[in-house]
């Protein structure tokens, strides 16, 4: 398990020459010893044992992760509309630890141990029947691993994740400690062919998924209010869709507690055979949508929200950054 803010992301733009974002400046705390141990005590011990464990792991966390915290009580401010209190920045951290020890079992075909409740999926339905393939923006908001559970959406349905180079390694990095034999898809970002593999699994007929709430220095972005104030959103995901002309929905797996999940599938924008020039605009709506619908879930389940750094910093506007209105 990793300390959270590890894991997590400056939405920033900074100028020429200035400093990376916030998540990749973070140090790795990831323990593939503690991960493989807490996949033993999962496995051979059962679920809800380990959850006993897993308590005593937020708890140290909370105790021992400052930067996180303060993040966390500033994010709970915002999302509550009060001062948060312990248990609501325990319960904070334990949705995200929840979230993570959860993928063992998901990993391991286990999903019978989980109610997952979905909803939208005729949409998921609707974009697949167009033979084009789908993309799913998400956010560092709940659980994405739900999704390959929900591949009883369709039985066979191929699922990748696009993300940065640095978060594919560590991404893979855990999945072999949690399960060595794991074969998860992952597209990085960056790389020569990475848009050819976008396009060759969206052909397929597959779905690819991309968490959109999170940038490098170099990223184009776009200011939006979200939670009571402006931050900076990454263009690139949807230009992704606008540039592949595919259609694209927004995608939430909401951790509701013990086994519960609730995975939700909205529309955003169907790229598909539109004119180049009026790409921007369709754009600019699906960017609105997207942060309007994620502030919505995290108002209605406010645990869920897993970016443990200052969302808002940076988002005064830099050099060269795109306001688009």
């Amino acid at each position: 398990m990793s300390e959270p803010q590890a894991t997590a992301g400056a939405p920033e733009r900074p100028g020429p020459g200035s400093r990376p974002a916030a998540w990749t400046r973070d140090g790795e705390r990831s323990n593939a010893f503690m991960l493989r141990l807490m996949t033993w005590i999962s496995l051979h011990l059962g679920r809800r044992l380990a959850r006993v464990v897993l308590v005593g792991i937020c708890a140290y966390f909370l105790a021992c992760a400052p930067r996180a915290r303060r993040a966390s009580a500033a994010y709970l401010a915002r999302a509550l509309g009060r001062r948060p209190r312990w248990r609501d920045r325990f319960a904070h951290i334990h949705s995200f630890a929840s979230t993570i020890h959860d993928r063992v079992f998901l990993l391991h075909g286990r999903d019978d141990l989980f109610d997952i409740r979905a909803r939208g999926t005729e949409h998921v339905e609707a974009a697949i029947a167009q033979g084009r393939g789908l993309l799913l923006l998400g956010a560092h908001f709940g659980s994405f691993e739900v999704l390959r559970a929900v591949g009883q959406l369709r039985r066979g349905l191929p699922v990748s994740l696009l993300m940065y180079p640095d978060n594919a390694r560590k991404i893979n990095a855990a999945l072999r400690a949690v399960k060595p034999e794991a074969q998860q898809d992952i597209i990085a970002l960056g790389h020569p062919d990475s848009m050819l593999r976008v396009s060759d699994a969206l052909d397929a007929g597959g779905v690819v998924g991309i968490l959109a709430d999170r940038s490098l220095h170099d990223d184009a972005t776009a200011r939006r209010e979200f939670l009571g104030a402006e931050a900076a959103w990454p263009l690139g995901p949807l230009r992704i869709a606008a540039l592949l002309q595919r259609p694209v929905l927004f995608m939430a797996g909401m951790y509701r507690g013990d086994n519960r999940y609730e995975v939700v599938f909205e529309p955003l924008a169907d790229f598909s055979g539109v004119a180049r020039g009026a790409r921007a605009d369709l754009l600019e709506q699906a960017l609105d949508r997207y942060v309007r619908l994620l502030e919505e879930h995290c108002r209605a389940a406010p645990f869920n929200w897993f970016n443990f750094f200052d969302f808002w910093a940076g988002a005064q506007g830099a050099p060269g950054e795109e306001r688009q209105r």
